[in-house]
């Protein structure tokens, strides 16, 4: 067999300076020790407490160290092409959930409008579009918001779970289509449910759940 043809990503690192997005080490976006720690062992995952609502739940790496550098580098600092990894990441993860009903469609957790403007990009989105190529599986954007959320990153466990009450809904009706939701990063779970709330009330069957990363809770989290 042939070698397969260098990608953008692989060209542009010929070209300009890079440093690994994972450990600093100048010379590629992504190393190969560091690719080999995102692709992880993916496991089944449930947040503590587990939010009623989360269905069965996948995650491809915890979010510590590599995983969480990569993360932020492509969902904060807009180096896209971290994108191919992380959905070969998140697409493990899909496989580690099981047989899927044949016809299944990767629907990423929309991202705020405001968010997306100021990063540039909808990173779930990103990520979905990779997995799904992947794993040749349909992936679309079927979810959207209906009002403001404040952001989480301050918020415990019972304030992201009211903040995101009711803030999805699906673009247009969705009987019997098999989906699984997607997204790059798990914490309570407040997401996830509500992604499956609006999934489920357009009559969407919901297959499970699937992350890049899970946090691992610590003692003292609200």
């Amino acid at each position: 067999m042939p070698p397969a043809l260098p990608g953008w990503a692989d060209l542009l690192d010929l070209v300009l300076p890079r440093v690994c997005a994972g450990c600093r080490t100048p010379g590629r976006t992504l190393c190969a020790p560091c690719r080999i720690s995102l692709a992880g062992w993916p496991f089944a995952h449930r947040p503590t407490p587990c939010p009623p609502g989360l269905p069965p739940l996948t995650a491809a790496a915890a979010y510590d160290g590599v995983v969480r550098e990569v993360l932020l580098a492509h969902k904060e600092h807009g180096r896209l092409p971290l994108a191919g990894p992380l959905g070969t990441a998140l697409a493990a993860a899909v496989r580690a959930a099981g047989r899927l009903a044949p016809g299944t469609v990767l629907v990423p957790v929309p991202s705020a409008p405001a968010a997306v403007r100021a990063r540039g990009h909808d990173h779930a989105r990103r990520l979905a579009a990779a997995a799904g190529r992947d794993l040749r599986l349909r992936s679309a954007p079927v979810l959207v918001g209906v009002r403001a959320r404040a952001d989480q990153s301050d918020l415990g466990v019972a304030g992201r779970a009211a903040n995101l009450a009711g803030a999805l809904r699906a673009r247009r009706p969705l009987p019997g289509l098999p989906v699984l939701v997607v997204d790059d990063l798990v914490t309570t779970g407040a997401t996830l449910v509500e992604a499956c709330r609006a999934l489920r009330a357009a009559g969407a069957d919901v297959q499970g759940a699937a992350v890049v990363a899970a946090t691992m809770r610590r003692a003292g989290f609200r």
